[in-house]
């Protein structure tokens, strides 16, 4: 297994790292497209559609709204209207509303319980999720890679976190997996993380430092707390949507790691409030 997750992770750095650096921002955005396609045939399969043909049918027809969108970005030089803020702010809604009614109580609520509305809801924030993400990559490489790496850090240290202190359980009936004391280093790690990042802003800027300027020091931290919490929230929904439809994995795409959306189930929510905090 640790074989398989080494060789994928290698491949897949060799399919990002030249369109993370390129001077163009649309390799990088067509790449993302084509990953976030096929989570989303993942995230209908997750909804209750089973037949390949259903799956492909969602997944073709949310690449060719997302090809819409990248046309329309290139024709506004990849600079998204300042009306877009009501987007990013509908899209954070939407999963403060989808995780408040569902993560507490361990359970869908009945709104959500049906395919098709599950998966509208899916097709609407992958949507959101690669819209953000093509727009931090407009704004530099390392700029979006500093954002993706507080997703990283708080998974990495709630990992070691969890196997040091890890007594407690987070949310048993979601994902034994999880515990308090990971949350909590977590916690701690991502605000070191996010400091750091203020430190190397004269000569790296970055997202942290950008809202270190709009909010101050104090304002960071809280918004820091809060992009964390919902990372959390999104990686248990995808426990909850799995567990749901008796599933170990979203997919099988990436040898060793699962499908896609076991990948970026953290990053789901947190890159269109993130992009709601800059518009603010």
């Amino acid at each position: 297994m640790l074989r398989q997750r080494v060789l994928t992770a290698l491949v897949l750095m060799a399919l990002l790292l030249p369109t993370l650096f390129w001077r163009d921002p649309l390799p990088f955005a067509l790449l993302a497209l084509a990953f976030c396609a096929v989570g989303m045939g993942e995230w209908a399969r997750l909804a209750g559609y089973q037949g390949l043909s259903a799956l492909s049918f969602w997944a073709l027809l949310w690449a060719a709204i997302a090809a819409a969108l990248l046309w329309l970005l290139q024709q506004q030089a990849w600079q998204m209207a300042s009306a877009w803020r009501w987007f990013w702010l509908a899209c954070s809604m939407a999963w403060l509303l989808a995780l408040g009614l569902s993560l507490p109580k361990a359970r869908l609520p009945a709104a959500l319980r049906h395919p098709l509305a599950l998966t509208l809801l899916g097709f609407l924030l992958l949507q959101a999720a690669w819209l953000a993400l093509v727009q931090l990559r407009v704004q530099g490489a390392l700029f979006m890679l500093s954002l993706l790496a507080l997703v990283w850090v708080a998974d990495i240290a709630a990992y070691f976190g969890g196997r040091a202190w890890g007594r407690s359980k987070l949310a048993p009936s979601i994902s034994p997996g999880k515990t308090r004391a990971g949350a909590w280093t977590a916690l701690i790690a991502t605000l070191f993380y996010a400091a750091v990042c203020v430190s190397l802003a004269p000569t790296y800027p970055n997202y942290f430092s950008r809202l270190n300027t709009q909010f101050g020091g104090f304002g960071l931290a809280i918004l820091v707390i809060v992009l964390l919490v919902f990372a959390i929230a999104g990686d248990l929904f995808e426990s909850l949507l799995k567990r749901a439809a008796g599933l170990k994995d979203s997919g099988k795409l990436l040898p060793g790691h699962g499908g896609v959306l076991d990948r970026i189930d953290a990053l789901l929510p947190v890159l269109p409030l993130a992009l709601l905090l800059l518009a603010l």
